[in-house]
C-alpha cells in the first residue's frame, strides 16, 4: 500500500508556506512525544527553516501555515495572539444536536489529568471561546462546524464533549472508538463485515480554512485544505445515503 503523504502545499512564497497536514503528524517538537513524527521536519527538506506559528493537534488534518523567515514569524504571531485570525473546523460527531448554533465559553486547564488530557476547570483554567455551527444529520453522525476564537490544547473536543457530543474515533475524549464503516449505515450492504475496511479510522476533525493578513502585503488571505481521502470518502458516502453535504 502506497504511504500516505505527510502534506500537499496549498500556498507557498517567499515569507509563508500553507500545507495541508495528514492525520498523526506533529507540527513542532512536543515535550511528551519527542520522538514521534513531526511536519515540519518533513517539510523543511523542501523549504528550508520553518518557524511555527500556531498549533495543530497532532490527530488532527487541515490547514497548517509556517512563516519562512523571522518577520514574518512576528507578523503572524502577533495575529493569532490578537485573535485576529479566522479559524474554520469541520468535524464528524456521534448523535444529532438539537442546536442549530452553539456558543460555548470554558474555563480550560490543559494536562489536567493523568491522560494529559485538556479539562474544564473555572478555578484553574484560562477562558475559551468556539462558536458551533449544525452542517447536517446524516444517519447516526452529524457534520458540525466549529469557529474558535481562542486557541486552546484540544479545545474544539473538550468544548463538544462538555456539550454531551463526542468526535467520531476521538481517542481522548470519546468512549466511543468504533471506526465508521459502510455496513453501520448502509442498509442494503451485503460484504463481509469482518474483511470490510472502514471508510474512517482516526480523530474526525479537519481544520477546514484559515483568513489572515499576508504578512509582507497585508492583503487578507483565505486558505481552504481540501478533506484528506478518508474524510471524503466517509463525506461522499453520506451525501449518496443522507443528502446532506457539509461542503455545500
Amino acid at each position: 500500500m502506497k504511504p500516505i503523504a505527510d502534506y500537499t502545499v496549498l500556498y507557498n512564497d517567499d515569507d509563508i508556506v500553507v500545507l495541508n497536514k495528514r492525520a498523526g503528524l506533529l507540527i513542532a517538537a512536543d515535550r511528551y512525544d519527542p520522538e514521534a513524527p513531526r511536519l515540519d521536519l518533513s517539510a523543511e527538506k523542501e523549504f528550508g527553516r520553518l518557524f511555527a506559528v500556531h498549533r495543530l493537534d497532532k490527530d488532527t488534518s487541515g490547514v497548517i501555515i509556517y512563516a519562512k523567515n523571522e518577520e514574518a514569524h512576528r507578523n503572524l504571531s502577533m495575529q493569532f495572539e490578537g485573535r485576529e485570525v479566522e479559524k474554520v473546523y469541520h468535524c464528524l460527531v456521534h448523535g444529532h444536536p438539537l442546536w442549530e448554533t452553539l456558543h460555548v465559553d470554558l474555563k480550560l486547564q490543559p494536562d489536567g489529568d493523568a491522560r494529559h488530557r485538556t479539562v474544564a476547570n473555572q478555578r484553574f483554567g484560562k477562558p475559551s471561546v468556539t462558536d458551533f455551527k449544525m452542517l447536517g444529520s446524516c444517519g447516526p453522525y452529524s457534520w458540525i462546524e466549529a469557529r474558535p476564537k481562542t486557541g486552546r490544547t484540544h479545545q474544539i473536543r473538550v468544548h463538544l464533549a462538555q456539550s454531551g457530543f463526542c468526535i467520531v474515533c476521538d481517542p481522548l475524549y470519546s468512549g466511543n472508538q468504533k471506526p465508521v464503516r459502510l455496513s453501520d449505515f448502509k442498509r442494503n450492504w451485503h460484504g463481509n463485515t469482518e474483511e470490510e475496511n472502514p471508510l474512517l479510522k482516526r480523530l474526525a476533525l479537519h481544520a477546514y480554512s484559515l483568513t489572515l493578513n499576508h504578512p509582507r502585503t497585508n492583503e487578507k488571505i483565505t486558505f481552504t485544505a481540501p478533506y484528506p481521502k478518508d474524510m471524503e470518502a466517509t463525506r461522499k458516502q453520506l451525501e449518496k445515503l443522507f443528502g446532506v453535504n457539509p461542503l455545500s
